[in-house]
């Protein structure tokens, strides 16, 4: 393990975080909120302090082994997340340390869940850092380090361990042009739909800060029912459409941009993704009209906001959809482990995930049917590679096995199966709320206990960095020094 390099690093993400945590402490002074920014100031100057000597380290060796890659990113979450709850806590908006880190873990990883009951009582500052972790751990902090900083060495790793979904090779053979690339379309999206919202009614801040939440597919709202607290139905549909669009594979828009709308159209995961989200449209309207809402209109409206907020795993809520039929619920609860695109902002087992499930589920009955026949799993009309089919069977039987063993862990502590279940499925789905009256949508995590908390913390980093480079922090292998590595 080159610890070196990996404190430089770590020490550079310090420096960008509070670099980043100037802007919620203007906000609170300029709001004059006296806690709020005593503990900004207090977080800056600790976070700077501890990431500028770290980032001046100079390794003897740059190079990155993949694995050190996956490791170096796992720890820079948590760092970040440590580092981030501080002036949630020090500010007295919550009341426990581990409160405070579950709500940013939540934050950075775009999940959505809360322990707050109530919200709108929160500084502005404290509310604009809450939302704006959303924005940061959406395209990824390292994605935007690598697009500012030019690092040496293979740092190709970091981006793949950070950003979920195909090899980001495809994007342009220069990493910090691909990282910058990225940014624009995140950035050119987001401040589209801050001029939308205004144009709605939505203040300024509360534009911003849903952007945020949009963005990153996080869901963090400033009113206690969320979306619902605007009436708005042209609000709901804005904000409906760009979960939406930040639910897609970014490569789709860098497609765009490059005139290669011909691959856009072939691309097999957007049409699924698109076809998933009319059917489950389709289905709830259908078993909603005529039982809870009285005609067509109202049933889409409310049906369209929360499928697109449940499949992209944003999490906003414009009604509280516990109130429905089973069958509606259930197909919530099941696009809460489907989730959005690879490489998009959104969480879940993602959609090409899923598809090369199904497909080696389809070959191996084939093979079974014909064994002497030959079969391939293809996506996009293309071959893909054994070991990436292998690689997918893989990561489902782990995240599995941690899905198994935390809801064990949280049902062993007192709460229900259906609540340990639903809260477990939330969290490492990175959806936010999950489905009942305690953690659903007119819920919180706030009556769990403190273990709870860092278990389902923990499923949201999982979630977030899709397993490994959480997992890989665990080995001690990893942490041995293996020749003079700096």
């Amino acid at each position: 393990m080159n610890y070196k390099l990996a404190l430089k690093i770590l020490g550079y993400i310090l420096l960008i975080e509070a670099g980043f945590m100037l802007i919620p402490l203007l906000i609170s002074v300029f709001q004059a909120e006296a806690a709020a920014v005593r503990a900004f100031l207090v977080t800056i100057v600790i976070t700077a302090a501890i990431g500028l000597p770290c980032s001046r380290l100079k390794p003897a060796k740059t190079a990155m082994q993949a694995r050190e890659g996956f490791v170096i990113v796992g720890l820079a979450w948590v760092v970040l997340s440590v580092f981030g709850a501080l002036p949630l806590y020090l500010s007295d908006a919550f009341p426990t340390y581990v409160d405070a880190l579950f709500e940013i873990v939540s934050g950075f990883t775009t999940t959505g869940s809360t322990v707050l009951s109530e919200i709108e009582s929160l500084s502005r500052g404290v509310l604009f850092w809450r939302s704006f972790s959303h924005w940061l751990g959406g395209m990824g902090v390292l994605v935007f380090l690598l697009s500012v900083v030019p690092l040496s060495g293979e740092s190709i790793h970091l981006m793949r361990a950070e950003s979920p979904g195909p090899s980001v090779e495809k994007f342009t053979p220069r990493l910090r042009t691909t990282a910058k690339r990225l940014y624009f379309i995140y950035i050119v999206l987001t401040l589209v739909q801050i001029v939308l919202l205004c144009l709605g009614g939505m203040p300024l801040f509360d534009s911003c800060v849903t952007a945020f939440g949009t963005a990153g597919t996080g869901g963090f709202a400033v009113k206690n029912a969320s979306i619902a607290a605007y009436g708005s139905v042209y609000l709901e549909t804005v904000i409906a459409i760009f979960m939406v669009l930040f639910g897609v594979n970014f490569s789709i828009y860098n497609l765009i941009l490059l005139r290669r709308i011909r691959s856009v159209l072939k691309n097999e995961e957007l049409r699924v993704y698109l076809g998933v989200i009319l059917v489950a449209i389709a289905l709830i309207v259908w078993d909603t009209v005529g039982t809870v809402y009285a005609n067509f209109g109202v049933a889409l409206r409310y049906a369209g906001f929360q499928v697109s907020s449940i499949i992209t795993t944003t999490g906003y809520t414009s009604a509280n959809y516990d109130l429905w039929p089973p069958l509606s619920r259930a197909i919530l609860l099941i696009l809460m482990f489907v989730g959005a695109s690879a490489g998009s902002t959104g969480g879940g087992l993602k959609i090409s995930r899923i598809m090369i499930l199904w497909k080696a589920m389809r070959r191996q009955f084939r093979s079974l049917v014909h064994p002497n026949s030959i079969s391939v799993v293809k996506l996009d009309g293309e071959r893909l590679d054994e070991p990436i089919v292998q690689a997918t069977l893989n990561y489902f039987f782990v995240y599995v096995l941690i899905f198994t063993v935390s809801v064990t862990l949280i049902f062993v502590c007192g709460h229900d199966l259906a609540t340990s279940f639903s809260s477990v499925a939330a969290c490492l789905n990175n959806v936010g709320p999950g489905m009942g009256p305690l953690v659903g949508a007119v819920g919180n995590y706030g009556f769990m206990g403190a273990f709870e908390k860092i278990v389902l913390s923990f499923n949201m980093l999982v979630g977030r960095l899709e397993i490994y480079p959480m997992l890989l922090l665990f080995s001690p292998s990893l942490w041995k020094r293996r020749g003079k590595r700096g």
